[in-house]
């Protein structure tokens, strides 16, 4: 495998993913909303080991729905979200893949929070699609 790098839109963050993904999934969760200002997140899980970071993040505390803190990771320049650590899944990362410099060879294999969908959007073909997460 290829190492994938990316950052955010300043530049001032960069990283490189030096695992292939656990998981690839779309979130349709009101809290990925809020946080990419859009429809849905697409991410990427990856080993916390596999994630190298070059330029500091701010970290906002949210809370999942399990109760447990989820810190999510944004350049404190430019705003670009890049990554959450979840306490409830600890030894990995969720990269938000619109950071990534190539999208390429990405297919996302899951939908989650399916139930906060807008209703005009078809579900991406190939995808498993659940009401929560899985």
């Amino acid at each position: 495998m290829q190492d994938r790098k990316g950052g955010c839109l300043c530049g001032a963050v960069r990283y490189v993913l030096k695992g292939e993904p656990r998981a690839i999934a779309l979130c349709h969760c009101t809290h990925c909303q809020k946080q990419s200002g859009s429809l849905f997140s697409f991410n990427l899980v990856i080993r916390e080991a596999d994630y190298e970071q070059s330029g500091e993040t701010v970290v906002y505390v949210d809370k999942g729905d399990s109760g447990q803190p989820v810190h999510r990771h944004f350049c404190g320049r430019c705003g670009s979200p890049i990554l959450a650590k979840i306490a409830a899944a600890p030894g990995k990362v969720v990269v938000k893949a619109g950071t990534l410099d190539s999208m390429e060879g990405l297919q996302p294999k899951a939908e989650i929070y399916t139930d906060h969908a807008v209703k005009w959007l078809a579900p991406v073909a190939g995808t498993a699609r659940f009401a929560q997460n899985q």
